[in-house]
């Protein structure tokens, strides 16, 4: 079923609710939404700079206090013109948003699976496995499930979702529609809710004036019993119980949601890229920072694990209700550096993004309900109703790390493993460059499981050889074979991630 027929059900649908999930029309001046659109892409773009230097660095412990966060003159501009990748939240956004441009509100999910699996920028994580799932010809939703990627709860649809919430003004419910096909792209279960809840917020922002409700009314976008949803809530929770410590919601959400280790490129007990954890941050941000722009950027960033993507975030979610006229002069100066330049790998500046974003919400507006007037929008508020319930990983947890050493596969290899499921993880070494795959023969329990195509490519490759899920909970023997070895270019494994029956 196409998108455009999809809508014309959701509308329909829609319309068939009772008015109290549609309570209000806001009415919003030309002037007034563009401040609000702008100020959403502006707060992400400045916040990823605000967290960029501590990305990664600080994992299972907050950035302490005696740590200074810098923000010296020409900082954006800096980082467009030496480490333009640090950008990747925005410039993933993009993707999608010229896609809707160039094909429509209505383009089917093949021209976004296109545009993404072909652009010039690197992955990692589910965007990676997704994209080589892509062209691999596993095309969406399920190059995104958990049984075809490993990456499945991962934050990568978290940090991309702005574009939904900032083309649905007031209609969270209208921009968890325009998650799903994509978000489902690369994410699943835990992985999907991170950017549906982070678009409805953004969505929300438009038409309230308290950041407090904005992070509690989104979370109905969400199915309840959910580990992403009871994770907020507890966040929610922890806030109205004490709001002056950011630092004891911090401590209860280390301790109850970091114990699953979905990622198998987790390479330690602290390092966590899971969307769960880091939307938790984006919260404690948003409710913590009491509405002040740069608190609630340092929360977030003090927070650490993914510490540029989670104020980018916040700083998006905030600056959308305030407005584009409300961030703080001494971040505008800096952002006014970069505003007509293009992001690394577009030809897209955000200049560019606020007039292509604005175009589509006022069309996604006109859909639902809304009317586009002369001087400004109607918008047929929307009260959010939960999205479907998936859980990755379904019966299956985490067990543990098992090494396996580095092996070049010049001749097959063997390991054995105890479980219900496995992901070996490993990359092709390909010191010579070129063209060359390695083709991979997976045998498991004596009987050929799979071939793979493994090739040293930061931009088509992945970061496992193999996975598998479902399995009998008990002994398996696992046996990888190279059929076309070569000795300039070595297959290496690195460890076995093992999950048992829950």
């Amino acid at each position: 079923m196409n998108r455009m027929i999809k809508a014309a059900l959701f509308a329909a649908v829609l319309s068939l609710v009772p008015a109290c999930l549609n309570a209000k029309t806001v009415k919003m001046s030309d002037k007034v939404l563009m401040d609000k659109i702008k100020g959403g892409w502006a707060g992400q773009t400045i916040g990823c700079t605000f967290g960029g230097p501590t990305e990664f660095k600080y994992t299972g412990r907050m950035i302490p206090d005696t740590t200074q966060i810098k923000w010296p003159d020409h900082y954006i501009k800096w980082y467009f013109d030496n480490i333009p990748g640090l950008y990747d939240d925005v410039y993933m956004d993009l993707t999608f948003v010229d896609v809707f441009a160039k094909k429509g509100l209505d383009a089917p999910i093949g021209e976004f699976a296109n545009a993404f699996a072909h652009a010039g920028y690197k992955l990692w994580h589910a965007n990676l496995q997704a994209r080589a799932n892509i062209l691999a010809g596993i095309m969406p939703p399920e190059s995104g499930h958990w049984m075809n990627n490993p990456h499945a709860d991962d934050i990568d649809f978290q940090i991309e979702a702005d574009y939904a919430g900032l083309m649905a003004p007031g209609m969270p419910n209208a921009a968890a529609f325009y998650c799903d096909e994509i978000g489902h792209m690369m994410n699943y279960g835990d992985g999907w809710y991170g950017g549906v809840y982070v678009a409805a917020m953004y969505s929300l922002a438009f038409v309230y004036d308290d950041i407090h409700k904005v992070v509690t009314d989104a979370l109905e976008i969400l199915p309840a019993q959910s580990r992403y949803a009871r994770c907020i809530a507890d966040v929610i929770r922890l806030y109205k119980e004490d709001p002056s410590d950011w630092k004891k919601a911090w401590e209860y959400c280390q301790e109850h949601y970091t114990d699953e280790v979905d990622c198998p490129s987790e390479p330690d007990n602290t390092f966590r890229i899971d969307a769960v954890i880091n939307g938790a941050y984006i919260a404690i941000g948003l409710l913590y920072g009491e509405g002040d722009f740069e608190k609630t950027m340092e929360i977030s960033t003090r927070c650490g694990q993914d510490s540029d993507c989670n104020p980018a975030s916040a700083a998006g979610i905030l600056a959308t209700m305030t407005g584009y006229s409300a961030i703080p002069e001494k971040f505008m100066k800096d952002l006014r550096e970069v505003e007509d330049i293009n992001f690394a790998y577009t030809d897209i500046s955000l200049n560019k993004t606020y007039r292509m974003s604005y175009d589509q919400a006022v069309e996604v507006i006109r859909r639902n309900g809304g009317k586009v007037t002369a001087d400004g929008v109607k918008i047929k508020v929307q009260k959010p109703k939960a999205v479907r319930y998936e859980q990755s990983f379904e019966g299956l947890v985490f067990k543990g790390i098992q090494e396996v050493g580095r092996h070049a596969f010049d001749a097959p290899v063997e390991f054995k493993f105890t479980g219900s499921g496995v992901v070996l993880t490993g990359r092709l070494r390909n010191k010579q460059g070129g063209d060359y795959a390695a083709v991979v023969d997976i045998e498991l329990d004596g009987k050929p499981y799979t071939t793979v195509n493994i090739i040293e490519d930061d931009y088509r490759g992945q970061d496992h050889i193999f996975h598998a899920y479902g399995l009998e909970d008990t002994e398996h023997t696992v046996k990888v074979s190279v059929r076309n070895p070569r000795a300039d270019k070595k297959l290496w494994c690195g460890r076995l991630s093992i999950y048992r029956n829950r």
